[in-house]
């Protein structure tokens, strides 16, 4: 697996941002909330825990802000649930 690089906002792997082999996508909400919108692995990537570190740099990256996250992706939305350390950066719905 490569590094998780900051994009355009997007955290991903892979060389090219326009074309990366891993990645989690986010639009800005407000002034306080990231809408995680969008995660996506390349399917020769799957079953290595990917996405769950996309999720994990998301969350890092909000904290570091100061900033919730709405996660309309239902993998996002379901990782940052199931993970006890995350659940503090969920915007209240």
């Amino acid at each position: 697996m490569g590094d998780i690089k900051k994009g355009d906002h997007k955290f991903y792997i892979g060389d090219d941002e326009q074309n990366p082999v891993a990645e989690i996508t986010y639009k800005e909400k407000g002034n306080d909330v990231l809408e995680v919108d969008h995660t996506y692995t390349a399917d020769e990537l799957r079953g290595q825990g990917i996405a769950g570190k996309l999720v994990g740099k998301m969350v890092e990256f909000a904290k570091e802000q100061d900033k919730k996250i709405e996660a309309t992706c239902p993998y996002a939305k379901e990782k940052i649930e199931k993970t006890p350390e995350y659940r503090d950066v969920l915007a209240e719905n």
